[in-house]
This record gives structure tokens, sequence and C-alpha cells, in this order.
């Protein structure tokens, strides 16, 4: 009958529609040229065609999974010296490598970018680092912790005799210049210690007065509570040196201190203050920032790379 004619398909028109029923369903491979798209490109990217979904799809993450090296160096490694962190800047860096220090507290900080940009060349990835924190020391940590925070005499005196290792002689330098500064008198490290120990002695009398001398030094009258007639002295000396590692195996850092007191009810509070300590850390971490510079051949610039 008209209309109702049907021609049969043969085995080879069913493969035929079959083969392009998979061919229309399938993924096709796709290259894609680059040109005039920009820097930090491949000249080509190969993307799947989703014919089904009608749409493109990226096959770097199938890629990824056969991946059996990196395809660049990348993350951050972080060292607990200065030391460390130049030998390892050594071992990794190339031309356009750049070193950058924060050198503020509370956390300076020397950061290596070795895939770091350069003017008139391609842009780069900028992660792959190394960090060096600074890392302080447990001496350096005590006097920054007890800075102007008074004591009574027996762990004021038990301080300074723990930490008498730390004490240094002034220079001639830092005599004429503090004493100027501060109208005190500089105390030698024998001079501190030996404080520390008259005051083992007097921790069971009481304190009568303070006096400033017309040296620059203090003293401090004590009286024995069962001998009101029999008075006692000792000597005060206004300022004195620390000279203490900051960082681990780092240099020392000398900070020049102001030693305190005060006398209320026959009892004596005892603190020292740290002149200035912020800063001559700032200016350990520059010397270190200049020194890694100088020691890899790479600039250094006072701050922080681009995240």
């Amino acid at each position: 009958m008209p209309g109702n004619d049907k021609t049969p398909i043969d085995a080879h028109g069913i493969e035929l529609i079959t083969q392009l029923a998979i061919e229309a369903a399938a993924a096709s491979i796709v290259s894609i040229t680059t040109g005039g798209l920009g820097d930090g490109l491949p000249s080509s990217l190969s993307l799947a065609f989703d014919r089904k979904g009608q749409a493109f799809r990226s096959i770097k993450p199938l890629i990824e999974e056969y991946r059996t090296a990196p395809d660049r160096r990348k993350g951050t490694a972080t060292v607990e010296t200065l030391a460390s962190f130049i030998a390892l800047v050594d071992r990794h860096k190339d031309e356009n490598s750049a070193l950058f220090g924060k050198t503020v507290w509370p956390d300076p900080k020397l950061t290596a970018v070795l895939d770091y940009d350069k003017q008139g060349v391609p842009a780069r990835n900028r992660s792959h680092r190394i960090v060096y924190a600074f890392p302080l020391t447990e001496e350096f940590k005590a006097w920054v912790a007890t800075n102007g925070k008074p004591m009574e005499q027996e762990p004021f005196a038990a301080f300074l005799e723990e930490h008498s290792a730390e004490l240094s002689a002034p220079t001639a330098g830092e005599v004429s210049e503090y004493e100027r500064l501060f109208g005190e008198k500089m105390a030698t490290p024998s001079e501190v210690v030996a404080l520390s120990r008259h005051l083992e002695v007097f921790v069971a009398a009481r304190a009568k007065q303070g006096v400033r001398l017309q040296t620059g030094e203090r003293v401090v009258e004590f009286s024995e509570e069962h001998q009101n007639a029999k008075g006692e002295a000792i000597v005060v000396p206004g300022v004195f040196m620390v000279s203490v590692p900051a960082f681990v195996d780092g240099d020392a850092v000398r900070i020049p201190s102001r030693l305190r007191y005060r006398v209320s009810s026959g009892k004596v509070l005892w603190f020292y203050q740290l002149y200035r300590w912020e800063f001559y850390l700032r200016e350990q971490v520059g010397h270190d920032l200049k020194q890694a510079s100088n020691e890899t051949g790479l600039p250094a610039f006072e701050g922080a790379p681009e995240a």
C-alpha cells in the first residue's frame, strides 16, 4: 500500500547507523591556537568537545592523574637558621630570584621567591619560596618577657644571677653615648652581678630611702629590722648592657637597659627597661637581609612579595 512501503535495513546499514550514533555521543579532541591571547599560554590548547552536552572541557585533570613528576617547582620551604636560608637559596636560585625582608617586630621574616618576575621577561608563577622566620632564643624571650615588670628583691636578684652570662662590658663609645643620653652611670657586668648578690643579703632588711648621687648612681639605704640604729647602703648603677643572641644561631644583639627601683613602705620593687629593643632587633634583621643578599648575589627588598 502507498505510504506503508518499508525497505528492510541490511546488516551494513545497521552497523553504519550504530557507528554514527556512537560518534555523535562521543567527545572529540579539539586543538585551539592561542596566538594573540596574551603571555603565559602554550601555543595551542587541547580541549575535549562534549557533543552531547555541547560544551568544551579541559583534559588537564585527566592528564594530571597520570603525571609521574611535577610540571614545575612550587611550595614553601621553612628553615630555622640564616645559614640554612642562604644555603638553600643558593641551591635553587636562578638569575631572576629575589629576596624580601620584613624587618619590623613582632614577626620579622626573610622570604626568597625563587621563580620571581623580572622586568622585560614574561611573568612567572612566584610560587617556589623559602622562608626564614627568625625563631627567637629562649634567652631573648626571657629578657623581653620581664621587661618593665616590677619584681621583688629575691626574684630580681635570681634573674640577674641566672642571666649574668648575657651581660656585657660597654665599649668606650657606648659609655659616652648612653651616660650622656640617660644621665646615669653605666655599669660593668661585675657591678651588676655584685648588685644581685647585695640584694640577696638585704632580702630580710627594710629599705629606708633611695638617693640619687651627682655621679649618676643611685643609693638604696637599708636598715636591719632588729637594729634600727644600723644603716646599710648599696650603689645601684643606672644603665647596663645586655648582649644576647635574639635569633637561633644568630649574632648577639647589644641593647642598653636602664635599671630602676621603687621604694614604698620599706619594700623595694626592681625592674629594668630595655631601651628601644625593637629598633636594635630591626637593625639585626636588616643586617641579616644584607648578608643573605651579599652571599647569594640576589637583589634584596624590605617588604613582602606578592601573595
